[in-house]
């Protein structure tokens, strides 16, 4: 089994460690951007990244020392080390009238046929996804709101599927949402969506994913389907605990759960995912993949505080999702 895309030889990477029992294993290095990591940004988490000329690009949810989230852009030549602008990307809309989101954070970012697609959520009389364009990493452009309120984690796949644009998100409510599912619609433009269905169900036989669940990073293709990684998250005594899963959706149509992995590939452990602002959160938002070697490198947010990188190879996970998969409907699982 493989990887459907391009090569990327430079591709951050580090070795399983001889001692690692899972599929997914920590960066040595980790976190790779610490707390304060530029004049306003207190803290930098939950962010994005890309492949861009040779070098990377991303995304970055900063909250600054105003307590406020915005997005930064951010560049790096070997994805490890970062340097993250300290002004936020400056937004127009689409009739070239500046646009300040006011409030976004948690963003994705994909390429489609050469157009660089950010997603995040907003304030928009509520929680709701925000989207903007850009070609150039220099001019952005806000389209429309996908969504009235709420809703949250809104993830576009890297290529249109049937001849539509297709987009994960999370229905929510105004708050932390003690609840939420997947669902996916379409789209033929960008700005009107629907065929909305439920992708997958919170729960399980296990806990680490009872409370609510939502898309992680751009799914990955590869020859068994839509390698989807997501967070789950289950409710504790002290809190939320944010841990990270796996499941492949079917390529022809995303609304079906081919498998899905019944235990989390990593939950908090590290003093970095343990401890911070909010303890307890491993939050993946962005892969960089190979397709030549099967190397996929993860990011994710940690503790609500720091970017944390992890690696995995494609025939690891994807197989470790079919050998322990449970498919979720509602109540019921179906074992596969």
């Amino acid at each position: 089994m493989g990887i459907i895309g391009k090569p990327l030889r430079n591709i951050p990477w580090q070795d399983k460690p001889a001692d690692c029992k899972g599929v997914v294993w920590r960066y040595s290095g980790n976190p790779i951007i610490d707390r304060n990591p530029a004049g306003r940004c207190a803290r930098v988490y939950n962010s994005a990244v890309i492949p861009y000329e040779g070098k990377f690009i991303g995304v970055f949810r900063a909250d600054h020392i105003d307590g406020k989230a915005r997005i930064h852009l951010g560049r790096s030549n070997d994805a490890i080390n970062w340097e993250i602008e300290d002004e936020p990307i400056k937004w127009k809309d689409e009739e070239g009238k500046p646009y300040d989101p006011n409030y976004a954070y948690d963003p994705r970012l994909v390429e489609i046929d050469g157009v660089y697609y950010i997603i995040w959520c907003t304030d928009f009389g509520g929680a709701a996804l925000g989207m903007g364009m850009t070609k150039d990493f220099k001019e952005f452009i806000r389209l429309e709101n996908p969504f009235p309120p709420f809703n949250r984690n809104g993830v576009l796949f890297p290529r249109k599927i049937n001849g539509k644009y297709m987009l994960l998100s999370r229905p929510s409510d105004s708050g932390h949402t003690p609840f939420g599912d997947i669902f996916i619609s379409e789209s033929t433009d960008l700005r009107y969506w629907g065929r909305h269905r439920r992708v997958m169900s919170r729960g399980g036989s296990g806990w680490w994913q009872s409370t609510k669940i939502g898309a992680g990073p751009v799914p990955i293709e590869t020859d068994e389907g839509w390698l989807l990684l997501y967070h789950g998250v289950t409710t504790t005594c002290s809190g939320y605990v944010y841990s990270m899963g796996a499941a492949i959706l079917d390529r022809d149509d995303p609304s079906i759960v081919k498998y899905r992995a019944a235990d989390y590939l990593l939950t908090p452990e590290k003093i970095y995912e343990t401890s911070g602002f909010v303890p307890n959160v491993v939050f993946p938002c962005a892969t960089l993949h190979d397709a030549e070697t099967g190397r996929i490198a993860i990011y994710y947010g940690a503790a609500d505080t720091y970017v944390a990188l992890a690696f995995t190879q494609v025939d690891e996970v994807v197989g470790f999702i079919k050998n322990n998969s449970e498919i979720v409907y509602g109540d019921d699982i179906e074992y596969k």
